[in-house]
């Protein structure tokens, strides 16, 4: 039948990956890309440099494989606004990233003028910068991008869609859900948000399936002309698709740049829930019409990130290959506490306001306590999560499947086992996200016959079992949530 690429467009490179029908990974290639820090607060890149990371991950990858190409799918870092000209193919402004911060004022005046609950009714979101939405408004607006008939938006797939098929403007519903631009019960974008945001609509990509066939490839792509581009999904859906959790109530975890907690709700779109956002999923074109899969997210902005912070900022590790262990030899943090609000605070919290806080330091306290304290902030922060999940769906997660770069630490997921009080499994392949794209991709091709197919795939490297007694872990949360009450609201200006 062939194999499958996943195009994974992640927030600092991209990474092509292969499989094979069984799910096997046949290789991947990776490029990074420039992370550029104009002001304090924004974060911007270069969408031609990560259509140029692209390229040479695809032509990389294409010269390994040695059977017929069935589908590219594509998974991406979701919030990212790209603008563009679709007549000349070149940005018109360099992406706003989505850790970008900019906007926060904005989100503020909004929500002073009472817009919130017309935006967790309509989008499942909540007021923050974090969403596509004010970035969008704040660059035809402030950054001197001007509306005309050759103007397009998108989020990095869309862009990806158009550069690699020729013009396809076209994304998916579970990275549209993230735009704050889009109506979660209706499966469209909604012209309330629109005006409120002053976006106007004939610069919105068309909403399609999350499985379905885009578009095909040209003859200037590495892959050759033809090849169907046949699934999308932003990258944390992605994850949840390549974690076979089909079932409502399961849940994963990707620990990235940032974490991301995702709990499969099912096809009812659930009510808003204080601190959670609700998101599309996927969207599947069934023997009845497109059915939609529904999830909890809890966006977490800073776990990987603030590894990186250690090393590139307070230069106390080399690489981040060191964090495990440096944290694994002390026996505990030796009472540190470190709340990496580096660009504020995401869910249950939504503080854009709040600031990176290290308490309990004493002259004993050395680097290898601060890297400890890193590590188990992974965990508290994903405690918070799945503790507002477990109490809105009114069920307990049974376990958690984790993935993403971090998720290598035997140390961070046996302490993220012992916080929640339940198994912790890790995939045997890693590569969650570039695998849900692959699926999406593969099932629309008919190289997979359904979501059966992918929990056949599925399988553990190694499950990690909680301590029965709890009293410590619960008196190690118990120290976490005073600190992160102290880091709370604390830039005001």
């Amino acid at each position: 039948m062939g194999i499958v690429i996943a195009i994974d467009a992640g927030t600092t490179g991209v990474r092509s990956f292969a499989i094979d029908e069984r799910g096997v990974p046949l290789g991947f290639t990776y490029r990074e890309f420039t992370q550029h820090f104009p002001q304090p607060g924004w974060v911007e890149h270069d969408a031609d440099e990560i259509w140029d990371a692209v390229v040479a991950t695809l032509a990389e990858l294409v010269d390994t494989l040695d059977q017929p190409i069935a589908a590219i799918g594509i998974t991406d870092q979701r919030e990212t606004v790209v603008m563009w000209d679709k007549a000349t193919g070149r940005p018109r402004h360099r992406a706003i990233v989505w850790q970008d911060r900019r906007t926060a004022t904005r989100c503020e005046e909004l929500e002073a003028d009472g817009a919130r609950d017309l935006v967790r009714a309509t989008t499942g979101l909540v007021l923050d910068p974090y969403f596509s939405g004010t970035k969008v408004e704040w660059l035809l607006q402030h950054g001197g991008v001007e509306v005309d008939d050759n103007l397009l938006f998108g989020t990095v797939d869309s862009w990806l869609v158009w550069k690699l098929t020729g013009g396809v403007h076209a994304t998916d519903g579970s990275n549209a859900s993230r735009t704050m631009l889009y109506d979660i019960r209706t499966n469209e974008w909604s012209p309330a948000m629109c005006d409120l945001l002053h976006v106007p609509m004939h610069i919105l990509p068309e909403i399609r399936p999350s499985s379905g066939r885009f578009g095909e490839t040209t003859a200037d792509i590495p892959t050759g002309a033809g090849v169907p581009v046949s699934g999308i999904a932003g990258d944390q859906q992605a994850s949840l698709f390549g974690q076979a959790c089909f079932a409502p109530g399961q849940a994963k975890n990707t620990y990235g740049t940032g974490s991301f907690v995702l709990m499969n709700v099912g096809t009812g779109c659930p009510s808003p829930v204080e601190g959670l956002l609700t998101t599309v999923a996927w969207t599947l074109d069934g023997p009845a019409g497109i059915e939609t899969t529904y999830a909890y997210e809890g966006a977490i902005f800073a776990t990987g990130a603030a590894i990186q912070w250690l090393r590139d900022g307070l230069g106390i590790i080399d690489d981040a290959a060191e964090t495990e262990p440096l944290a694994a030899s002390v026996a505990d943090s030796g009472g540190v506490v470190f709340v990496p609000a580096l660009a504020g605070l995401g869910a249950p919290h939504w503080d854009p306001r709040a600031r990176g806080t290290i308490l309990g330091l004493t002259r004993g306290t050395g680097r290898a306590e601060i890297v400890r304290a890193t590590v188990e902030a992974m965990a508290y922060q994903s405690r918070d999560v799945v503790d507002a999940m477990a109490n809105a769906a009114g069920t307990g997660v049974t376990d958690l499947r984790v993935d993403g770069g971090a998720s290598v630490m035997d140390l961070l997921l046996q302490f993220q086992a012992d916080q929640l009080g339940v198994p912790v499994i890790r995939a045997s392949v890693p590569e969650t996200t570039a695998l849900g794209a692959a699926y999406l991709a593969g099932i629309a091709e008919g190289v997979w016959s359904g979501t059966d197919d992918v929990t056949a795939n599925w399988s553990a490297d190694r499950v990690f079992t909680p301590a029965a007694d709890r009293t410590r872990a619960d008196a190690d949360y118990a120290r976490w949530e005073r600190a992160v009450a102290r880091s709370l609201d604390w830039e005001l200006d």
